[in-house]
């Protein structure tokens, strides 16, 4: 089981709306940087404890990372940065329901920028499944945000290059952990996330101070829920990084999708919100795309 791709995505998924959850409650209180940081700062130390559990466990010495992995993890933690930025500036715009759209591109953009810069194809089932899967995702947005009044404006552009941001750094995380050439997916991918969740860490506390000190005060009176969100975000991102590993980032982010599902879910349960027709009829186009996607794989 720990080496399917497909358990290591799942598990990404549901840690990742779960962890999406507890922002709703921080964001109330923390500022937009000051969540950002929150996500890396409270996962550093355990990412940490982790890579040393693991090199403990195999009784192995670190590896010696390359010049590969060194610059494609760094470009990857800046542009995930990026990615949150726009994706914040995305939600403070009136029409956002465009860029949200324009968002779900990342799946599309992750096979061809993965086919185009590091020569990883997919099927025409594999391609097939990713394009029902952007619909039914499609669909959830606009039942969640309303009618779309223009298709071409700032929202787009946001979303647009935030969701390539996030395409690119799914394909380099992938191209960093397979760099140290180890049979060991788990020990690799730990390693990745460590160096990316380090640096990460470092930009925004940087940011933060210089930006909004008084933030440091609210995260440490709301330290549960910030330990909360650290947590679940550890745990969704070795699930997102070992699946990387393993398989093609086309496929396992399209896998990853069904996100979309458990945080419906959430709603449903936790906050009490009802699916309209629209949502329930995109969260069955996505599973129709995702048993095609496993057909695929």
């Amino acid at each position: 089981m720990l080496d399917s791709w497909i358990f290591w995505s799942v598990l990404a998924a549901v840690m990742q709306s779960v962890r999406t959850a507890g922002q709703k409650y921080l964001a109330e209180e923390v500022s937009p940087l000051g969540a950002t940081l929150v996500r890396y700062l409270f996962a550093a130390p355990f990412v940490v404890l982790y890579v040393i559990w693991l090199l403990d466990d195999r009784e192995i010495n670190l590896p010696k990372p390359d010049t590969t992995f060194l610059l494609a993890g760094l470009i990857a933690a800046m542009l995930q940065i990026i990615a949150t930025v726009l994706l914040v500036k995305l939600f403070s715009l009136r029409n956002f329901a465009v860029g949200s759209c324009y968002i779900r591109s990342e799946i599309l953009a992750t096979a061809i920028l993965g086919l185009t810069l590091f020569g990883e194809a997919v099927s025409g089932l594999g391609f097939l499944s990713m394009l029902v899967c952007v619909s039914g995702l499609v669909a959830i947005t606009i039942a969640k945000s309303g009618k779309l009044e223009q298709l071409w404006n700032k929202s787009a552009i946001y979303g647009l290059t935030a969701g390539v941001s996030l395409s690119l750094t799914s394909l380099l995380i992938r191209q960093a952990s397979l760099s140290f050439g180890i049979d060991d997916a788990l020990l690799t991918a730990a390693l990745t996330l460590a160096y990316l969740v380090l640096i990460q860490t470092v930009i925004c506390l940087g940011l933060l101070a210089l930006k909004q000190p008084q933030e440091f005060i609210v995260i440490l009176v709301r330290w549960r829920i910030s330990l909360f969100v650290g947590l679940t975000s550890l745990v969704g991102s070795v699930g997102w990084f070992t699946a990387f590993t393993l398989e093609r980032a086309a496929y396992v982010k399209t896998l990853g999708q069904v996100e979309f599902l458990f945080t419906l879910a959430i709603a449903v349960f936790v906050f009490r919100e009802i699916p309209n027709r629209l949502e329930w009829m995109g969260m069955g186009v996505l599973l129709i795309g995702v048993v095609a996607l496993l057909l695929a794989s």
